[in-house]
């Protein structure tokens, strides 16, 4: 991250430093090592202090370029995290979007029923009770192939082995032509979605009768 580098330079410079610092000491103690004859050696000491500035301010310039590179980069991932946060906000909101759609289907069936049984006071009542019959099948087989467009499907478990896991009990039924442990009637359907079970069937399991 950006401080590792701040401290990584900083530790660089610093140890640029020392080691200048430490060739021109022994520079200098080499220097009162000779003889009053031997000439001073101060333009090299110069030229060592100026070497030292020159890579201080590359550094210096390195650590502000990091840095720089370092703070687009924070901004980059934080744009990108909104975002995606968004996104996953909207999927939670509009995931629906097309089974809702689906269902106004149902409701504009279910409103035409209503319409055509409230006509007249002097509407014979079995054509009424004929035209709620057609409405309210028609609207069952529109829901039905709703769900499977949308991977919902209603359990069918009668004659199946009862499963704990898509099946609750309700009630035990005497075992005539069936096989005990075998569904034996349902009393509310299960559904599952996309093959994981969302609510459980209400069933009746066979089990053999002690007359």
């Amino acid at each position: 991250n950006g401080t590792r580098i701040k401290c990584i330079c900083k530790r660089l410079l610093l140890f640029s430093l020392s080691f200048a610092f430490s060739t021109a000491a022994q520079q200098r103690s080499t220097g009162d090592d000779c003889g009053p004859e031997d000439p001073p050696d101060e333009p090299r000491h110069l030229l060592n202090e100026n070497s030292l500035e020159l890579k201080a301010t590359k550094l210096e310039e390195q650590v502000r370029v990091l840095t720089e590179r370092y703070q687009r980069a924070l901004t980059d991932s934080e744009n990108v995290r909104r975002r995606t946060q968004k996104f996953v906000e909207d999927a939670k909101i509009f995931g629906i979007q097309s089974f809702c759609r689906d269902l106004v289907e149902v409701a504009d069936i279910l409103e035409k029923t209503t319409e055509s049984t409230t006509g007249g006071e002097h509407d014979d009542p079995t054509l009424t009770l004929k035209k709620i019959c057609e409405g309210l099948s028609l609207i069952e087989s529109k829901l039905q192939s709703i769900f499977v467009k949308h991977g919902l499907q209603k359990m069918n478990p009668i004659g199946g082995k009862y499963d704990p896991y898509d099946h609750e009990i309700v009630c035990h039924v005497p075992a005539e032509e069936m096989q005990p442990g075998t569904v034996a009637l349902v009393t509310l359907d299960g559904y599952k979605l996309h093959g994981r079970t969302i609510r459980h069937a209400h069933v009746g399991v066979a089990v053999e009768s002690h007359e």
